[in-house]
């Protein structure tokens, strides 16, 4: 983001222009999970967003490097989303996020099944997924 766009040089502040909207996080989200998405694919949260929402979001990402379109290898008028290195860095936020949302709020079953994991071994359960996640 250039600084120009910048509300401040604080951090956090700098952060939220970035991913601090409504939906930002959602969408990377899914792309943690599903590695690659395509438009419908973000269509089907739970969340519900809507597309004209989604379009300016995944362009917004995209602008600021945190995700990349590829070529849909069976289709042409699709094209897949994944997490660049700087999306896929946000990988340990995401995990304290989850955690904090763990001990404040009722989760999913398949979110408390995985921080069950995180809590084994935070560091390499980290680990492991941005390798997988870079491929």
């Amino acid at each position: 983001m250039l600084k120009s766009k910048r509300r401040s040089d604080c951090p956090i502040s700098t952060s939220l222009d970035i991913f601090g909207d409504k939906w930002s996080l959602l969408i990377i989200r899914d792309l943690m999970d599903a590695k690659e998405c395509t438009y419908g694919d973000f269509l089907k949260s739970p969340e519900g967003i809507a597309t004209n929402i989604l379009a300016t979001r995944l362009l917004h990402l995209e602008e600021n490097r945190l995700i990349e379109k590829l070529e849909h290898p069976d289709s042409k008028a699709k094209v897949l989303y994944r997490l660049t290195p700087k999306g896929i860095d946000l990988v340990p936020t995401m995990i304290e996020i989850s955690l904090w949302a763990e001990k404040y709020f009722s989760i999913a079953e398949d979110r408390k099944a995985m921080l069950k994991e995180v809590k084994k071994d935070k560091p390499g359960f980290i680990k492991a997924a941005i390798k997988e996640l870079r491929g």
